[in-house]
């Protein structure tokens, strides 16, 4: 199966005639669809050559265009593709991309570079924020977001002042725009009986070393997922950072992080490097959290995403974001007393003043003991000896994990014979399309699941390495 082609290098497909046909889009109305050309041959190789032949000749024609008058939609496709896409993240240039395309050029694209106006722009603002939604309005309102708001006005912004620079307008109408306040969204923490919780009924699920390395590193999602055994020195416990998954439209890349300071090593508690280890032995991949699906892939970023909230739900904790396993991680350092630079080393941000901007949230328990240090500093409050032992908590003694019906895809099965006995089973299928069905037998349900695992992981290394050497005899052929 051949690679996916990357957005702007156009579609090759096989027609039912026969012939192969190229298509790409050379630009977009004043509606904001796009408008395309394509090419026909008999192989596809050269339906392939004649696109990138057509790809070449439309491209002195875009640039004739730029000129007073281009209509805006054109110069904001112009401005992207020229200035700002080559220069940002994939997973950025797919949000810029969608709000060109759905708002900024249905409703300014028709209007001429030149004679676009704050008013125009204003109007555009006051557009989105009373009736911009295409999608969800029973659950969002009519409106977008003012973070939305604020990214579409900050393209326009941005190709404007570059419109200034090229001297094809005199100023940029965009300065003097009213935009909505930013609204940041706010993190939620989870509780220490809800994070013990969360880790029991993940372990229950299979993703309990991922959680348990997130919640004690504060790693990105893609950070996260982007591990491979390679970067974990075992003996020191130092975990290396220095690659990042992105998911475009489905599609995995995996590319360095996102800046200087995000490249970076971390030190894990002696616990955590245990249970990797642990969980080491039941993995045959050189990614730490491979896919049960894709041959020499790790787990896409939002599957994980998507598990966690099936985790949370059935564990009975409040429903947060995976990134919010970021701040939790962050807050519980700041008050276990590390400093906010080491902090901002850790998660990777660029400065000390981001880490003290994003993450210092303080807890409700930051806030009562610095209420008691301040009250007893003063005479009036009792002092700890004096102060009561809360009760321990039991709801952790008395929660049960949540077994979920169907099992996760790739884990097998698992049943009990009429002895009380344990069997787990997995299925796996050879490249001659051969079937092939093991079994392990044990007498408790979590030593099954650990053979199980083990199991299946070497099922799956003989079967890549039988894939290997087909291709090196073909290749050899």
């Amino acid at each position: 199966m051949g690679r996916k082609r990357k957005s702007g290098e156009g579609t090759v497909r096989l027609r039912k005639d026969g012939r192969w046909e190229g298509r790409v889009v050379i630009g977009y109305d004043d509606k904001g669809l796009p408008r395309t050309k394509n090419v026909l041959a008999k192989t596809k190789a050269d339906c392939v050559a004649k696109l990138e032949s057509l790809k070449e000749s439309v491209a002195p024609a875009t640039a004739v265009k730029i000129r007073a008058d281009i209509p805006f939609g054109e110069w904001m496709t112009f401005w992207y593709e020229t200035y700002c896409k080559p220069a940002v993240r994939p997973n950025t240039r797919t949000g810029y991309q969608n709000n060109i395309r759905l708002y900024i050029r249905p409703r300014l694209g028709g209007i001429p570079l030149n004679k676009l106006t704050t008013n125009d722009l204003q109007q555009f603002i006051n557009w989105m924020r009373q009736d911009g939604r295409s999608e969800y309005r029973e659950s969002r309102g009519d409106g977008l977001s003012a973070n939305t708001i604020r990214h579409c006005c900050g393209l326009c912004r941005r190709a404007l002042e570059k419109a200034v620079i090229e001297k094809l307008i005199v100023r940029n109408p965009a300065e003097e725009c009213k935009l909505p306040p930013a609204r940041r969204m706010e993190m939620r923490l989870l509780s220490r009986e809800e994070l013990q919780k969360l880790l029991i009924q993940a372990q229950a699920e299979g993703y309990y070393e991922v959680f348990l390395l997130e919640l004690t590193t504060g790693l990105r999602v893609g950070e996260l997922m982007a591990l491979q055994w390679d970067d974990l020195n075992l003996n020191t416990g130092e975990l290396r950072i220095e690659r990042q998954v992105y998911q475009i439209k489905g599609e995995l890349l995996i590319q360095p992080p996102k800046n200087k300071a995000s490249i970076r090593t971390v030190i894990l508690p002696p616990a955590v490097v245990t249970e990797l280890k642990k969980y080491k032995q039941t993995v045959f991949s050189r990614w730490m959290f491979p896919s049960p699906k894709k041959e020499d892939a790790p787990i896409a970023p939002s599957v994980v995403s998507h598990r966690l909230a099936k985790i949370l739900k059935h564990a009975g904790c409040k429903k947060v974001r995976f990134h919010d396993l970021r701040h939790v991680f962050a807050t519980n350092a700041l008050e276990h007393g590390m400093d906010v630079k080491t902090l901002s080393t850790v998660i990777g941000h660029v400065s000390s003043a981001t880490t003290l901007n994003v993450y210092a949230h303080v807890t409700d328990d930051m806030q009562r003991q610095a209420a008691v240090r301040i009250d007893r500093g003063i005479g009036k409050a009792k002092t700890a000896e004096s102060t009561p032992p809360a009760e321990p908590s039991t709801a952790m003694t008395n929660f049960r994990p949540t077994r979920e019906r169907k099992r996760r895809w790739g884990t097998g099965s698992l049943s009990r014979n009429q002895n009380g006995q344990w069997i787990g089973r997995y299925k796996i299928t050879w490249p001659d399309g051969r079937l092939e069905t093991r079994r392990v037998h044990a007498d408790t349900e979590e030593e099954c699941e650990r053979l199980l695992a083990i199991m299946i992981a070497e099922m799956r290394a003989e079967v890549a390495a039988e894939k290997e050497r087909l291709r090196a005899e073909s290749k050899a052929g």
